[in-house]
């Protein structure tokens, strides 16, 4: 693999968009190798082509002949069948990167007329500032030299991983695909929670997103588990064991909850998927 991959991005709304620009701040692609294909392009991302050298919407014969190594899907998972066709003779002499929900191997093979070296990968909502977590899967037909260029892209975005089988795709899916959702919503229930005390909303709020964001950075930063790192603020007969014994106690009510959320989750992304 070329240590600058030229890519063909197709769809640059805010997945696709957040993509490019992680690739263009990280020096990740060749800028002049590489297209983005979007007919509704905002003015943003019209001027970060501009000013980086990538073509926007260029003649597809055009890209064709200069080859791509990378074919990156960014459409809505509803507009593939009408928008894919177009691309069939790009995409055979690539890698295609689908970061398309629910849509398979087979469903994009079919799309794109047959082509076989697909990759799916499943970004969450952070990628739009270089801290997501992306789900990769690639079956036999992704060799190493493509694995690893699906690597690099998706890396720009933030932290990868590999799931052995496609239906493993469902369950990143439930855990870091819709995780942010869970974890804003324990965000609010602490900002509602301080309110009810008796605290304004600001400052509730103020407390609640800095001690999430503070936990999380040192969650980060720690090479504890998590079930260490809360044992060690939980003191016997204090403030947090009290609270802890109201979330989950002896009868384990919040891992029971979080538990069938994410089995909802799952079976909802199957379903879902074609």
């Amino acid at each position: 693999m070329r240590n600058n991959p030229s890519v063909s991005l197709i769809g640059a709304g805010a997945m696709g968009g957040a993509l490019l620009r992680g690739w263009l701040a990280g020096d990740v692609i060749a800028p002049s190798r590489s297209a983005v294909f979007d007919p509704a392009i905002g003015g943003e991302m019209k001027s970060l082509c501009a000013s980086h050298g990538v073509a926007l919407n260029p003649p597809l014969d055009d890209a064709i002949k200069a080859g791509v190594d990378a074919v990156v899907i960014a459409v809505k998972p509803q507009m593939a069948s009408d928008v894919l066709g177009r691309f069939t003779e790009l995409a055979s002499q690539a890698v295609v990167i689908s970061v398309m929900a629910g849509k398979s191997v087979a469903g994009i093979s079919a799309a794109l007329g047959g082509a076989v070296k697909i990759a799916r990968a499943m970004p969450n909502l952070p990628v739009a500032i270089g801290k997501g977590m992306t789900g990769l899967y690639a079956p036999e037909a992704v060799d190493d030299a493509g694995r690893e260029l699906v690597e690099v892209l998706m890396r720009a975005a933030g932290e990868t991983v590999w799931v052995n089988a496609e239906a493993e795709i469902d369950l990143v899916t439930a855990i870091s695909g819709s995780g942010p959702a869970y974890y804003f919503l324990l965000t609010e229930a602490l900002i509602e929670a301080g309110e009810a005390l008796g605290l304004s909303k600001d400052v509730a709020a103020k407390l609640a997103r800095a001690t999430f964001i503070g936990a999380g950075a040192l969650m980060d930063a720690e090479t504890r588990s998590p079930a260490q790192m809360r044992h060690s603020v939980t003191s016997p007969g204090g403030t947090t064991e009290a609270a802890l014994n109201i979330l989950d106690g002896d009868v384990k009510a919040l891992g029971r909850l979080v538990d069938e959320a994410v089995r909802a989750a799952a079976a909802r992304a199957r379903d879902l998927s074609d």
